[in-house]
């Protein structure tokens, strides 16, 4: 068991232990101050008052923000035309890469993130990649995205790997600058073609290192909550795939935790903040709010049959700064979510209870087994052997 996971599981109850005693807003230690309420949320997302410092979640980059506003609008926009017209001419793959991905067996939420990464490859690098951008797309997936990879590799290791990936991008975005495309064909063009002409490549570089964590880790992730919560709750009548997306996000949102820092002194909440402050808007607890929800840890797809309790509904940030790829990936699961359960019988067996718990919220580790819907379940032999050997994985990693 690694020392992550113990804490990431302690760290979910402890908040929610705080948050009953104290309520929608407390501290958890000097500087830190959480919010589980839905009203201020939005507040201090949306920042309409100006209290906070201007901040995005996907276009921040280690010297800030990636600037300026208008040019993060005309890439949110181009990117998301490229990932629709992108979803358009695929569609017809995801049954070949479900089969081929999933079919019998498939460990996760690993095995989420793979098959995202071959559905979107063509959107992410272009019809005709380099060997260097392919290989180092794949590199980043499998040491950065995967759950609980940055506990595979040392921080010196991480560090290296990030110099020599960020090189590679860079170079791939400045021979699309100098020579862009009439269409972007992927989202790499999307950067070269929208971003101001004083942007750095290694500032877009970073932004580009985003989206492929956004395509690959952030769907990955929701379509094995969505599959994981469909495989361990009995249920006796079908469920809508829209439901079930909108109630895996709402128990369990991987974008769960927005950080924004006060641009001044004032009170939030009955809580005096300074801009010394890190204010954290909780979205797993917004979403938790026995106020606004009925059984609020109970997986329901059936909530969502009426518009109760939406107001409190935020996976994907609020305000101006708020996904803009949120429609196309939600689209994009419910279509898997329809495709798998309409075509297979689903077995989930859980390996491992405890949710990934880092930037992004990542489902247990759980195998998933797709039979013929007129299979008897069991008798799956090499499932059983890919079941047997992670769980001897499990107990040497404790």
């Amino acid at each position: 068991m690694s020392a992550a996971r113990r804490s990431g599981r302690h760290y979910l109850a402890r908040l929610e232990a705080l948050r009953r005693t104290h309520g929608n807003v407390f501290r958890t230690g000097r500087g830190k101050l959480y919010i589980a309420d839905a009203v201020l949320a939005k507040q201090i997302l949306g920042n309409n008052s100006g209290q906070f410092r201007e901040h995005s979640d996907f276009f921040r980059i280690r010297s800030g923000t990636l600037g300026p506003r208008s040019a993060q609008v005309a890439i949110g926009r181009a990117a998301r035309r490229l990932l629709q017209e992108h979803a358009h001419t695929a569609a017809q793959t995801l049954p070949g890469l479900v089969a081929r991905h999933l079919r019998p067996t498939s460990v996760w939420p690993d095995a989420g993130n793979r098959l995202l990464l071959a559905y979107a490859h063509q959107a992410l690098v272009g019809p005709q990649p380099s060997a260097a951008l392919r290989e180092t797309v794949e590199a980043i997936v499998e040491r950065g995205v995967l759950a609980g990879s940055r506990d595979r590799y040392s921080w010196l290791s991480r560090a290296r790997f990030r110099r020599r990936a960020m090189r590679v991008i860079a170079a791939e975005l400045a021979q699309r600058r100098v020579a862009p495309g009439n269409q972007p064909a992927s989202l790499l063009d999307v950067l070269a073609q929208e971003a101001t002409v004083d942007t750095s490549d290694h500032d877009l570089a970073e932004v580009y290192r985003s989206c492929v964590f956004a395509v690959c880790g952030s769907i990955g992730f929701l379509l094995g909550w969505s599959l994981y919560l469909l495989g361990t709750t009995s249920t006796t009548e079908p469920v809508r795939p829209d439901r079930v997306v909108r109630e895996a996000l709402r128990l369990w949102p991987v974008a769960w935790l927005f950080s924004r820092r006060p641009d001044r002194t004032f009170d939030l909440g009955g809580v005096t903040v300074t801009p010394a402050d890190d204010v954290l808007v909780c979205g797993y607890l917004v979403h938790r709010d026995p106020n606004r929800w009925t059984e609020p840890d109970r997986f329901d797809p059936s909530r969502w049959e009426s518009a109760k309790g939406q107001e409190a509904f935020l996976p994907f940030g609020w305000g101006p700064h708020s996904c803009t790829g949120a429609g196309v990936s939600m689209h994009l699961v419910e279509t898997l979510i329809e495709l798998i359960t309409s075509t297979y019988r689903l077995d989930v067996t859980v390996t491992d209870p405890r949710p990934h718990i880092a930037a992004a919220l990542a489902p247990p580790s759980f195998l998933l087994r797709l039979g013929n819907l007129s299979q008897p379940r069991g008798g799956d032999d090499h499932g059983e052997a890919l079941l047997r050997g992670q769980a001897g994985a499990e107990h040497l990693r404790r």
